[in-house]
């Protein structure tokens, strides 16, 4: 099985001037709200955009020029606040700081609302950080974790289980673990049935691939996590064949129909829909328009003539260009 999901970065990047390919929405990518008028306050200081707040990441994109843009993933940031900076636009005022980290390289963004009185720009990124942050099982392998709770699985808000496999030893250690196995919508878990805590969470979203392979304790299905998971190789015996034959199939099925619409968990929705994505980044197209150029506004470029006295004024001018005179440039001004 090829690794659908390896190529996930949304969430877990910075990145500069993207494509407006790489701003579309990925499956499973959910556009939950939209800001006009948001400065880049520490990038483009006086460059009015839009931000675009989605379940993945944060998009700032300038209205006057949209190949100028940005991309943070909520899994890159290490601390949102609010403090005071100034802009250009707004001059001193509240803004919206984002930390991050990526690739051991550090950002720091500043956003601020050009239109004064709505504090949406804080409430609407700081509330869907969080619900990323309260719901990593959905995306992360976990060991060890509370999954548990008499001996049933505690499902996640959108999770549903599709199949329980009793029997199955999971074959890390030399004389392998008893234990059960759970196939939901979103993950495969398996726990120890003597220890609960001894457990592996391992969401469609982390699998590089599934396989039956021999070992030493025969056939097994093996699982291998994806790179940013760690690259885990996990083993599992079922017994008959027959049973890891359709256990694997299964999962396989499963793991596709995940692929094709990804349940990334972050579960947060404005009381007001925005537009879609498509709407909101439609390129501008530069207006056939030709401006034809009007003979009195030369009045006001510079031609170097010489001075001459006037004497409607008093003092001395510049010699008026032919077909001018100064009651027309006082009419002009007025």
């Amino acid at each position: 099985m090829s690794a659908v999901l390896d190529v996930l970065w949304e969430d877990r990047d910075v990145r500069f001037d993207i494509s407006p390919q790489q701003m579309k929405m990925r499956p499973g990518e959910v556009l939950i709200d939209c800001l006009e008028s948001i400065e880049d306050t520490k990038g483009n200081n006086g460059d009015r955009g839009r931000l675009l707040v989605t379940n993945l990441r944060i998009i700032w994109r300038s209205l006057s020029l949209p190949r100028v843009n940005l991309s943070v993933g909520y899994n890159c940031i290490i601390n949102i606040s609010t403090r005071t900076a100034n802009s250009k636009l707004r001059g001193q005022t509240e803004a919206l700081y984002i930390l991050t980290k990526c690739n051991n390289t550090r950002f720091e963004f500043i956003f601020t609302n050009v239109v004064p009185g709505s504090p949406r720009l804080f409430t609407s990124v700081i509330a869907v950080h969080r619900a990323y942050e309260t719901s990593k099982m959905y995306r992360d392998l976990k060991l060890r974790s509370a999954l548990i709770q008499n001996k049933q699985l505690r499902l996640l808000p959108q999770e549903q289980i599709y199949d329980k496999i009793n029997g199955v030893w999971n074959l890390s250690s030399d004389q392998g673990n008893l234990g059960t196995f759970f196939i939901t919508n979103v993950r495969i878990v398996w726990h120890a049935n003597m220890n609960d805590s001894f457990n592996v969470s391992i969401p469609y979203l982390q699998i590089r691939s599934i396989k039956i392979r021999d070992s030493k304790f025969g056939l097994a299905l093996v699982i291998e996590s994806s790179q940013q998971s760690g690259g885990y190789v996990l083993g599992f015996k079922i017994d008959p064949v027959e049973k890891l034959q359709e256990a694997v199939k299964e999962i396989n099925s499963l793991h596709r129909v995940y692929s094709v619409n990804p349940i990334f968990g972050v579960d947060y929705e404005m009381e007001e829909k925005p537009q879609p994505l498509e709407d909101l980044t439609v390129e501008q197209v530069q207006d056939d328009v030709e401006i034809e150029s009007d003979e009195q506004t030369d009045a006001f470029v510079q031609h170097d003539r010489e001075p001459v006295f006037s004497e409607e004024l008093g003092l001395a001018i510049e010699k008026l260009k032919d077909g001018f005179t100064l009651q027309g440039l006082w009419e002009v001004m007025t």
